[in-house]
């Protein structure tokens, strides 16, 4: 998602605990029984055993051998299920997984059961227990999508001001682009008749005055939502930390990404990190408009300090092709209400001066840098910057990245392989949207959203993901969707931009592991690489394609040492 859901850092003094004194005993670990994909090389590449030594991957090859050299080892039989490296998102917002999951469950099936804003509603209310309002001093949930909700609408804040009129509300749409408010919420944000839309963000109103109807779009959004999900307490801190985390290590992450990393969410993750609380790898990459500051600091560095580092910069271009704030070169063939029929998306940077001085700044620094771009007029406007920055400065070792790129024509496929740019793109979409992108752009540009196949076969290095919190981060389901293609309604959404399951493994270890300068440490099963490990009940690989969405992640393993279990699990050793 484009904004991230940041919580401030005035409470985070609490992660400050006891660490375990160090120990000079180096635990080994026997794995072995079950599929064990290394993910080394073009085609699958199983192994009988791998030993973990420490953190360390310190034997990957026969059983036999293993046992002979290791006979000492701790012995894990895995029981016929998948040995893996650890999963390594392309693209997410790590600082929004804690307000997912801690918040109300106001995504549509199958992810929870917000089918109709009546339903939504009654969602909110059983949330707001006063527990719950303590966390933020809001009622607040994350994923409505006015796509499937059965209104085919936003809920504006007359619907929230039946849930309360007392305590303020804030639902944050399933694209991160949007978010509605109750009355008191915009009283609180200090927003009424006379606040102008900013640049880059519209507060709609009712029909036929200036009065806010509740609706929130980007730039008028993005600024509030660090406001609203900020705990108030120690306590509140730590329940949203533990949530987020633990969630990410349910679906297999070692490494994850805040993709949009503002002020407050890097404090967050920085202080986190000082008190050694993070269970995982998170590389965050920081919006530009604070780049200056954060990435002359000693977190900008290829390797983690306590599991946390930052590894470039984020520059954001436009909005979500589903909420239709997307740039585009063509309109929209349904446009947002109060739009004409000529309504196209709009820039998030309307100067393509000051679009290249961004760019700049990157280059000069030699900073990575990703750049969210959906509709094609967006790109557009990418890639002609770059062109020019590139052409003073050079582009070798950058590895810069696309996010996203739902509405990328072919030539401009063709323009990123010239400018080498990784494309991390959103199959998931397919899923979710790809009825309603089919609606919107229409049936031929709809059927080529995200396409994986193409940008492969033109040479491009590509990753995906979930860019959760829009969805669950299900990275089994992000692997689905590329695999298959199937929207909602069961239609198949271009079959011919499939991926194999080898090909959407890949882009969730090695090539991500690559995408964040880590291949050396991650990403693949080899001795001498962090034991960073993920146990599946099924192997991708052998499973029926419709079935692998059903994946379960038995037990996640970051440098050697176990993360998250399932509990139905714990018979496997």
């Amino acid at each position: 998602m484009k904004n991230v859901f940041i919580f401030f850092v005035i409470a985070l003094f609490f992660f400050g605990c006891a660490v375990e004194p160090a120990t000079t005993e180096v635990s080994q670990t026997l794995y072995y029984g079950g599929d064990i994909i290394t993910m080394r090389g073009d085609q699958p590449d199983y192994a009988e055993a791998l030993v973990s030594s420490g953190d360390t991957i310190q034997f990957v090859g026969t059983l036999q051998e293993a046992k002979k050299l290791f006979s000492s080892a701790k012995s894990v039989n895995l029981k016929g299920k998948t040995l893996l490296p650890g999963f390594i998102d392309g693209h997410a917002h790590f600082a929004g997984f804690p307000g997912q999951s801690i918040g109300a469950q106001i995504l549509p099936p199958p992810d929870a059961g917000a089918n109709s804003i009546d339903n939504m509603l009654q969602i909110l209310k059983d949330w707001a227990t006063p527990e719950n309002i303590e966390l933020t001093g809001w009622i607040f949930g994350i994923g409505f999508d006015d796509s499937v909700l059965k209104e085919k609408r936003f809920p504006t804040k007359l619907d929230l001001d039946k849930v309360s009129t007392v305590h303020p509300i804030m639902i944050i749409h399933i694209s991160g682009h949007f978010c509605v408010v109750n009355s008191k919420g915009l009283e609180l944000l200090e927003i009424d008749a006379s606040t102008p839309d900013p640049e880059g963000g519209i507060i709609r109103r009712v029909p036929l005055t200036t009065e806010p109807n509740g609706v929130l779009e980007e730039l008028a959004a993005i600024p509030f939502m660090p406001m609203v999900l900020n705990p108030k307490s120690e306590a509140a801190a730590t329940a949203f930390l533990n949530a987020g985390q633990d969630m990410a290590l349910s679906y297999g992450y070692t490494t994850a990404q805040e993709g949009r990393a503002l002020t407050n969410s890097h404090l967050f993750l920085e202080q986190a990190a000082k008190a050694e609380a993070l269970k995982l790898d998170v590389v965050s990459y920081i919006d530009y408009s604070v780049a200056d500051t954060f990435l002359k600091t000693d977190w900008y560095r290829p390797t983690y300090t306590n599991h946390y580092r930052i590894g470039g910069m984020k520059l954001t271009l436009d909005g979500s092709p589903q909420g239709r704030t997307a740039w585009r070169t063509q309109p929209y063939l349904i446009p947002p209400a109060g739009e004409d029929e000529n309504y196209a998306g709009y820039p998030a940077i309307p100067s393509d001066d000051e679009v290249e001085r961004i760019y700049e700044m990157a280059f000069q620094n030699d900073w990575q840098i990703l750049t969210h771009g959906n509709g094609d007029a967006a790109m557009d406007q990418m890639i002609n910057a770059l062109k020019k920055v590139t052409a003073k400065y050079g582009n070798e070792g950058r590895r810069d990245v696309l996010i996203h790129g739902q509405y990328i024509r072919e030539d401009q496929i063709d323009a990123f392989k010239d400018l080498n740019i990784i494309a991390s793109l959103f199959p998931l979409h397919t899923f979710y949207w790809g009825d309603w992108h089919k609606q919107i752009i229409g049936d031929s540009l709809g059927n080529i959203i995200s396409p994986t196949r193409t940008a492969l076969d033109k040479g491009l290095k590509i990753t995906i993901h979930t860019d959760a919190p829009v969805a669950l981060p299900n990275l089994m389901r992000v692997i689905w969707t590329a695999t298959n293609r199937v929207s909602r309604s069961g239609e198949i959404i271009g079959e011919q931009e499939r991926l194999t399951p080898y090909e959407a493994l890949k882009s969730i270890t090695e090539w991500s592991a690559y995408q964040h300068f880590e291949e050396d440490t991650k990403g693949t099963l080899e001795v001498g690489k962090l034991a960073d490990l993920v146990i599946l009940d099924t192997n991708p690989l052998k499973a029926n394609l419709n079935d692998i969405k059903d994946i379960t992640v038995l037990e996640t393993i970051k440098e050697g040492n176990t993360v998250f279990k399932k509990e139905a699990n714990s018979a496997m050793n």
